[in-house]
């Protein structure tokens, strides 16, 4: 099933638990304006409140990802009455709303990837990138420091000498480069980067939906705590887990599953 919004295309892959929202600006690169912010929002809450989704996966159209943010929806900003510091732009929004997103979600990398679209992508649980991509943040070029995608660059595990030489020297990293540096998940060849991540989907889509939520919560609400604190959110995330699904009821099952070595195709046989 697909829908198609004006500058976004939501495609369900029938089967599969795995939606893709396909961001439809080709023209642009991807840019980020009003409507594509608006229809990435409306995409979300679809594969939302759809329960057969457990994964959803974002791409861009064309020759890249996301460019970032159009600089003329940004200098729109700028012409219009002074913006309220206490509160997220639009963009800032969307960020946080996939970063909490209760699905599973992977950004599908090729192409360009700049400054606001690091940030989108930097929002994802996963991404998967094309050695060949480009990645970086052009603002100090232009006179900015990189709002959002600063924050979410230092968030995201890259050692802050290499995140302050991606933010101030203005330069793009590969997407080689970004998985040596872990800040993708895996990095592959750019032809082969629609069926790893597809393949990767498909086969989280089909984790039990407890499982996959417990481990949802953990992570959002575990990101930010003390070790002590976390190690206490897992004790609170297992038991609300255990209200919905037995994880050791299984247990032979699995472990006849693995005899021989790790099997990732095993799927429980209780009903999700």
């Amino acid at each position: 099933m697909d829908k198609e919004l004006s500058t976004v295309i939501l495609e369900k892959i029938d089967g599969t638990g795995v939606a893709r929202i396909i961001f439809n600006r080709p023209n642009k690169r991807n840019a980020m304006d009003a409507q594509l912010v608006a229809d990435i929002m409306s995409a979300l809450e679809e594969a939302r409140a759809d329960r057969q989704i457990n994964v959803v996966i974002t791409k861009g159209n064309g020759p890249s990802y996301c460019s970032g943010l159009d600089l003329y929806y940004l200098r729109s900003f700028s012409e219009g009455p002074p913006a309220d510091w206490d509160k997220f732009s639009p963009t800032a929004v969307m960020f946080e709303a996939i970063r909490n997103f209760p699905k599973v979600t992977i950004a599908q990398v090729h192409g360009y990837c700049l400054g606001g679209g690091l940030a989108l992508m930097n929002s994802h649980d996963l991404v998967v990138a094309a050695f060949n991509a480009q990645i970086g943040m052009p603002e100090i070029l232009r006179g900015s420091f990189g709002q959002m995608a600063t924050s979410t660059l230092f968030h995201a595990g890259v050692p802050m000498k290499k995140a302050a030489l991606i933010q101030l020297g203005g330069q793009n990293i590969s997407g080689a480069e970004a998985d040596r540096l872990g800040l993708v998940s895996m990095a592959v060849e750019e032809a082969e980067l629609e069926a790893v991540t597809l393949r990767l989907a498909q086969e989280i889509a089909t984790r039990h939906p407890a499982a996959l939520s417990s481990a949802k919560i953990a992570v959002q609400m575990g990101r930010d705590l003390s070790l002590p604190e976390a190690m206490r959110l897992d004790q609170l995330v297992a038991a609300r887990q255990r209200l919905m699904v037995d994880p050791l009821g299984k247990v032979d099952e699995y472990l006849s599953s693995q005899k021989g070595g790790p099997d990732v195709t095993y799927r429980r046989s209780d009903p999700s």
